[in-house]
């Protein structure tokens, strides 16, 4: 959806005068098309596979985990606290009709 949006602005931008680093300057209008990905060069060249990275989900596991635990923690501790504090203190409602 951003995305569609920005291509959007793009070409409005491109039909008045393009917007760039130096403010806004006249030229040519840019063309938009759909592009899923650079995948060949502007002469039609086949770019190589990109490197993959070996064990790239061992090594998201290895980040997700250990934050996801101190977030845990660090979350059931600030419950205590302010059940401690009597400033958040969940009712025990039985009421299952």
């Amino acid at each position: 959806m951003a995305g569609l949006a920005g291509r959007l602005l793009a070409a409005a931008a491109g039909s008045r005068g393009r917007a760039g680093p130096a403010g806004l300057r006249s030229g040519p209008a840019v063309t938009v098309v759909p592009w899923r990905g650079e995948i060949a060069t502007r002469s039609g060249a086949i770019l190589p596979k990109p490197v993959k990275m070996p064990f790239g989900l061992l090594r998201v596991f290895t980040i997700v985990i250990p934050f996801l635990y101190v977030g845990t923690q660090i979350s059931k501790n600030f419950a205590a606290l302010l059940e401690e504090h009597d400033i958040f203190v969940p009712e025990d409602d039985d009421d299952d009709d």
